[in-house]
Protein backbone atom coordinates (compact mmCIF):
# COMPACT_ATOMS: atom_id res chain seq x y z
CA UNK A 1 0.00 0.00 0.00
CA UNK A 2 2.62 2.26 0.73
CA UNK A 3 4.50 1.57 -2.29
CA UNK A 4 1.57 2.89 -4.47
CA UNK A 5 0.85 5.57 -2.50
CA UNK A 6 4.36 6.80 -3.12
CA UNK A 7 3.81 5.84 -7.11
CA UNK A 8 1.12 7.91 -7.36
CA UNK A 9 2.37 11.04 -5.14
CA UNK A 10 5.48 10.83 -7.87
CA UNK A 11 3.18 10.61 -10.69
CA UNK A 12 1.36 13.56 -9.33
CA UNK A 13 4.48 15.39 -9.22
CA UNK A 14 5.86 14.59 -12.28
CA UNK A 15 2.12 15.57 -14.24
CA UNK A 16 2.63 18.95 -12.40
CA UNK A 17 6.11 19.42 -13.52
CA UNK A 18 4.87 18.44 -16.95
CA UNK A 19 1.95 21.12 -16.91
CA UNK A 20 3.89 24.06 -15.11
CA UNK A 21 6.83 23.83 -18.25
CA UNK A 22 4.04 23.31 -20.32
CA UNK A 23 2.79 26.66 -19.52
CA UNK A 24 5.61 28.16 -19.79
CA UNK A 25 6.43 27.03 -23.26
CA UNK A 26 2.91 28.77 -24.36
CA UNK A 27 3.70 31.71 -23.09
CA UNK A 28 6.40 32.17 -24.96
CA UNK A 29 3.99 33.08 -27.88
CA UNK A 30 3.74 36.29 -26.65
CA UNK A 31 6.48 38.80 -27.20
CA UNK A 32 5.26 41.53 -25.19
CA UNK A 33 7.15 42.50 -22.48
CA UNK A 34 8.15 46.38 -20.65
CA UNK A 35 11.58 47.59 -20.62
CA UNK A 36 12.77 50.74 -19.26
CA UNK A 37 16.73 49.76 -19.91
CA UNK A 38 18.81 52.25 -20.95
CA UNK A 39 19.06 53.56 -24.80
CA UNK A 40 22.60 51.58 -25.38
CA UNK A 41 20.28 48.07 -25.19
CA UNK A 42 17.61 49.48 -27.27
CA UNK A 43 18.23 52.05 -29.42
CA UNK A 44 21.12 52.41 -32.48
CA UNK A 45 22.03 55.32 -34.21
CA UNK A 46 21.01 55.85 -37.40
CA UNK A 47 22.43 58.72 -38.87
CA UNK A 48 24.19 61.83 -38.10
CA UNK A 49 26.93 60.43 -36.21
CA UNK A 50 28.74 62.40 -33.44
CA UNK A 51 25.59 64.50 -33.87
CA UNK A 52 23.88 62.07 -31.74
CA UNK A 53 25.26 60.88 -28.36
CA UNK A 54 24.09 58.55 -25.98
CA UNK A 55 25.18 59.96 -22.54
CA UNK A 56 25.21 59.17 -18.79
CA UNK A 57 25.47 56.28 -19.18
CA UNK A 58 23.09 55.21 -21.17
CA UNK A 59 20.14 56.90 -19.67
CA UNK A 60 20.28 60.04 -21.83
CA UNK A 61 20.32 60.92 -25.64
CA UNK A 62 21.15 64.62 -27.39
CA UNK A 63 20.04 65.09 -30.78
CA UNK A 64 21.99 67.78 -33.02
CA UNK A 65 21.77 69.67 -35.62
CA UNK A 66 24.12 71.89 -37.55
CA UNK A 67 25.01 73.23 -41.19
CA UNK A 68 25.75 69.94 -42.46
CA UNK A 69 23.13 67.30 -40.81
CA UNK A 70 20.66 66.32 -38.54
CA UNK A 71 20.76 63.52 -36.71
CA UNK A 72 18.71 60.23 -35.11
CA UNK A 73 17.91 56.93 -33.92
CA UNK A 74 15.61 53.65 -34.23
CA UNK A 75 14.73 50.74 -31.69
CA UNK A 76 16.27 47.81 -32.46
CA UNK A 77 13.42 45.85 -32.54
CA UNK A 78 9.86 46.04 -34.31
CA UNK A 79 6.48 46.17 -32.88
CA UNK A 80 3.39 45.30 -33.39
CA UNK A 81 0.67 47.14 -31.11
CA UNK A 82 1.91 48.86 -27.70
CA UNK A 83 2.84 51.91 -25.60
CA UNK A 84 5.90 54.34 -26.10
CA UNK A 85 6.88 56.77 -23.75
CA UNK A 86 9.94 59.31 -24.07
CA UNK A 87 10.48 62.22 -22.43
CA UNK A 88 11.91 65.10 -24.70
CA UNK A 89 13.47 68.58 -23.76
CA UNK A 90 13.13 70.79 -27.42
CA UNK A 91 15.68 73.31 -28.73
CA UNK A 92 15.11 76.49 -26.81
CA UNK A 93 15.59 79.99 -28.50
CA UNK A 94 15.41 80.68 -31.84
CA UNK A 95 14.24 76.88 -33.59
CA UNK A 96 12.51 78.24 -36.43
CA UNK A 97 13.16 75.74 -39.41
CA UNK A 98 14.01 72.83 -37.24
CA UNK A 99 11.92 69.49 -36.31
CA UNK A 100 12.32 67.09 -33.72
CA UNK A 101 10.61 63.96 -34.35
CA UNK A 102 9.40 61.05 -32.38
CA UNK A 103 7.70 58.72 -34.05
CA UNK A 104 6.80 55.07 -35.33
CA UNK A 105 7.56 53.84 -38.77
CA UNK A 106 7.52 50.30 -40.70
CA UNK A 107 9.74 50.22 -43.47
CA UNK A 108 8.18 49.40 -46.48
CA UNK A 109 7.83 51.63 -49.24
CA UNK A 110 3.83 52.11 -48.46
CA UNK A 111 4.61 52.12 -44.75
CA UNK A 112 2.23 53.05 -41.93
CA UNK A 113 3.69 55.78 -39.54
CA UNK A 114 2.58 56.95 -36.48
CA UNK A 115 3.89 60.90 -36.09
CA UNK A 116 4.80 63.22 -33.14
CA UNK A 117 6.57 66.11 -35.10
CA UNK A 118 7.69 68.97 -33.19
CA UNK A 119 7.83 72.86 -34.93
CA UNK A 120 10.37 75.26 -34.17
CA UNK A 121 9.94 78.59 -34.04
CA UNK A 122 11.41 82.21 -33.46
CA UNK A 123 12.25 83.20 -29.80
CA UNK A 124 9.22 84.35 -28.20
CA UNK A 125 7.04 82.23 -30.66
CA UNK A 126 5.46 78.89 -29.29
CA UNK A 127 6.16 75.84 -30.65
CA UNK A 128 4.08 73.57 -32.63
CA UNK A 129 3.02 69.74 -32.18
CA UNK A 130 2.28 68.52 -35.31
CA UNK A 131 0.55 64.75 -35.39
CA UNK A 132 0.07 62.47 -38.35
CA UNK A 133 -1.15 59.11 -39.17
CA UNK A 134 0.23 57.73 -42.13
CA UNK A 135 -1.63 54.40 -43.89
CA UNK A 136 -0.13 52.31 -46.47
CA UNK A 137 1.86 55.46 -47.40
CA UNK A 138 -1.22 57.84 -47.73
CA UNK A 139 -0.79 60.63 -45.20
CA UNK A 140 -2.89 63.97 -45.04
CA UNK A 141 -4.52 63.64 -41.57
CA UNK A 142 -2.34 66.14 -39.64
CA UNK A 143 -3.46 67.39 -36.22
CA UNK A 144 -1.62 70.47 -34.62
CA UNK A 145 -1.63 71.85 -31.27
CA UNK A 146 0.16 74.33 -29.13
CA UNK A 147 1.02 73.33 -25.81
CA UNK A 148 0.26 74.63 -22.16
CA UNK A 149 3.38 74.23 -21.25
CA UNK A 150 7.34 75.69 -22.68
CA UNK A 151 8.23 72.47 -24.02
CA UNK A 152 12.10 73.72 -23.97
CA UNK A 153 12.36 74.83 -20.38
CA UNK A 154 11.93 71.12 -18.83
CA UNK A 155 11.45 67.50 -19.85
CA UNK A 156 7.90 66.38 -20.87
CA UNK A 157 6.14 62.73 -21.67
CA UNK A 158 5.64 62.14 -24.89
CA UNK A 159 3.43 58.90 -25.35
CA UNK A 160 1.84 56.97 -28.28
CA UNK A 161 -1.04 54.14 -27.73
CA UNK A 162 -1.29 51.84 -30.61
CA UNK A 163 -3.65 48.73 -30.36
CA UNK A 164 -6.48 47.31 -32.91
CA UNK A 165 -8.98 49.26 -31.91
CA UNK A 166 -7.44 52.58 -31.89
CA UNK A 167 -3.97 55.14 -31.42
CA UNK A 168 -3.98 57.95 -28.61
CA UNK A 169 -1.46 60.72 -28.31
CA UNK A 170 -0.96 61.89 -24.64
CA UNK A 171 1.44 64.41 -23.91
CA UNK A 172 2.52 64.43 -19.62
CA UNK A 173 -0.66 61.91 -19.78
CA UNK A 174 -2.89 64.49 -21.24
CA UNK A 175 -4.44 62.88 -24.46
CA UNK A 176 -4.49 65.41 -27.68
CA UNK A 177 -5.53 63.13 -30.14
CA UNK A 178 -7.44 59.84 -30.73
CA UNK A 179 -7.36 58.13 -33.97
CA UNK A 180 -10.28 54.93 -33.90
CA UNK A 181 -9.93 52.05 -35.98
CA UNK A 182 -12.86 52.21 -38.67
CA UNK A 183 -11.41 49.33 -41.33
CA UNK A 184 -14.96 47.91 -41.01
CA UNK A 185 -16.56 51.06 -43.06
CA UNK A 186 -13.47 51.39 -45.28
CA UNK A 187 -11.29 53.77 -43.53
CA UNK A 188 -7.38 52.54 -43.85
CA UNK A 189 -5.47 51.66 -40.57
CA UNK A 190 -2.45 50.64 -39.69
CA UNK A 191 -2.96 47.40 -38.09
CA UNK A 192 -0.53 45.12 -40.98
CA UNK A 193 3.15 46.09 -40.46
CA UNK A 194 5.36 46.03 -37.77
CA UNK A 195 6.96 49.18 -36.72
CA UNK A 196 10.44 50.55 -35.49
CA UNK A 197 10.64 53.79 -32.87
CA UNK A 198 12.57 56.54 -34.27
CA UNK A 199 13.55 59.88 -32.96
CA UNK A 200 15.33 62.78 -35.14
CA UNK A 201 16.04 66.17 -35.38
CA UNK A 202 16.19 67.59 -39.13
CA UNK A 203 15.84 70.49 -41.46
CA UNK A 204 12.55 71.66 -42.48
CA UNK A 205 12.74 74.90 -42.64
CA UNK A 206 10.47 74.75 -46.51
CA UNK A 207 7.49 74.12 -44.37
CA UNK A 208 7.84 74.05 -40.65
CA UNK A 209 7.96 77.62 -39.65
CA UNK A 210 4.71 79.49 -40.66
CA UNK A 211 4.58 77.77 -43.94
CA UNK A 212 8.37 78.15 -44.51
CA UNK A 213 8.54 82.20 -44.66
CA UNK A 214 10.96 81.73 -41.55
CA UNK A 215 14.00 79.74 -42.46
CA UNK A 216 16.65 78.64 -40.10
CA UNK A 217 19.32 81.31 -38.38
CA UNK A 218 22.65 79.20 -38.70
CA UNK A 219 24.41 81.49 -36.91
CA UNK A 220 21.80 79.86 -33.78
CA UNK A 221 23.33 75.93 -35.11
CA UNK A 222 23.76 73.73 -33.45
CA UNK A 223 20.71 73.16 -32.24
CA UNK A 224 19.66 70.15 -29.74
CA UNK A 225 17.44 68.05 -28.41
CA UNK A 226 17.30 65.84 -25.28
CA UNK A 227 15.54 62.38 -24.71
CA UNK A 228 15.45 60.51 -21.65
CA UNK A 229 13.12 57.92 -19.88
CA UNK A 230 12.66 56.18 -22.71
CA UNK A 231 9.53 53.46 -21.83
CA UNK A 232 8.60 50.28 -24.43
CA UNK A 233 5.68 48.30 -23.45
CA UNK A 234 4.95 46.18 -27.12
CA UNK A 235 4.25 43.43 -28.70
CA UNK A 236 8.45 42.23 -30.65
CA UNK A 237 7.08 41.53 -33.92
CA UNK A 238 8.61 37.99 -35.44
CA UNK A 239 6.68 36.00 -38.00
CA UNK A 240 4.88 33.93 -35.36
CA UNK A 241 4.01 36.13 -33.23
CA UNK A 242 1.05 37.33 -31.45
CA UNK A 243 0.04 40.35 -29.19
CA UNK A 244 -0.78 39.58 -25.30
CA UNK A 245 -4.28 40.14 -24.37
CA UNK A 246 -3.41 40.67 -20.75
CA UNK A 247 -1.32 44.34 -21.69
CA UNK A 248 -3.34 47.34 -20.70
CA UNK A 249 -2.62 49.41 -23.84
CA UNK A 250 -4.29 46.00 -26.20
CA UNK A 251 -7.75 47.52 -25.16
CA UNK A 252 -7.11 51.30 -23.62
CA UNK A 253 -9.30 53.66 -24.49
CA UNK A 254 -10.31 56.94 -22.94
CA UNK A 255 -12.52 57.18 -19.69
CA UNK A 256 -14.85 60.07 -18.77
CA UNK A 257 -12.02 61.98 -17.82
CA UNK A 258 -9.59 61.57 -20.31
CA UNK A 259 -12.55 62.60 -22.60
CA UNK A 260 -12.78 66.30 -20.86
CA UNK A 261 -9.12 66.29 -21.11
CA UNK A 262 -9.44 65.78 -24.97
CA UNK A 263 -12.09 68.25 -25.11
CA UNK A 264 -10.15 70.87 -23.08
CA UNK A 265 -6.96 70.55 -25.43
CA UNK A 266 -9.32 70.91 -28.90
CA UNK A 267 -10.55 73.68 -27.44
CA UNK A 268 -7.91 75.69 -26.48
CA UNK A 269 -5.05 74.62 -28.17
CA UNK A 270 -6.01 72.95 -31.39
CA UNK A 271 -4.02 74.93 -34.34
CA UNK A 272 -5.15 73.11 -37.17
CA UNK A 273 -7.64 69.77 -37.87
CA UNK A 274 -7.62 68.22 -41.18
CA UNK A 275 -11.18 67.24 -40.73
CA UNK A 276 -11.95 71.43 -40.21
CA UNK A 277 -9.43 72.69 -41.92
CA UNK A 278 -7.89 71.42 -45.28
CA UNK A 279 -9.65 72.55 -48.57
CA UNK A 280 -10.72 68.75 -50.07
CA UNK A 281 -10.60 68.64 -53.55
CA UNK A 282 -12.19 64.78 -53.38
CA UNK A 283 -14.81 65.75 -50.26
CA UNK A 284 -14.82 65.05 -46.93
CA UNK A 285 -12.18 61.66 -45.55
CA UNK A 286 -15.01 59.13 -44.30
CA UNK A 287 -13.51 58.98 -40.84
CA UNK A 288 -14.49 62.65 -40.12
CA UNK A 289 -18.04 62.27 -41.13
CA UNK A 290 -18.09 59.09 -38.40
Amino acid sequence: MASYVILLLSVIIFSFSVLLLSLSLSSLVFVSFTTVGTFHQHISINWGEERAQILEKGQLVTLTLDQFSGSGFQSKDEYLYGRVDMQLKLVPGDSAGTVTAFYLSSDEPAHDEIDFEFLGNVSGEPYIVHTNIYTQGHAGREMQFYMWFDPTEDFHTYTIIWNPKRIIFLVDEIPIRVFNNHEDLGVPFPSRQPMRLYSSIWNAESWATQGGKVRIDWSKAPFTASARNLKIDASVWHSDDASSPNKTWMNQQLDAIGKRNLQWVHKNYMVYNYCRDYKYIYGIPLECTL
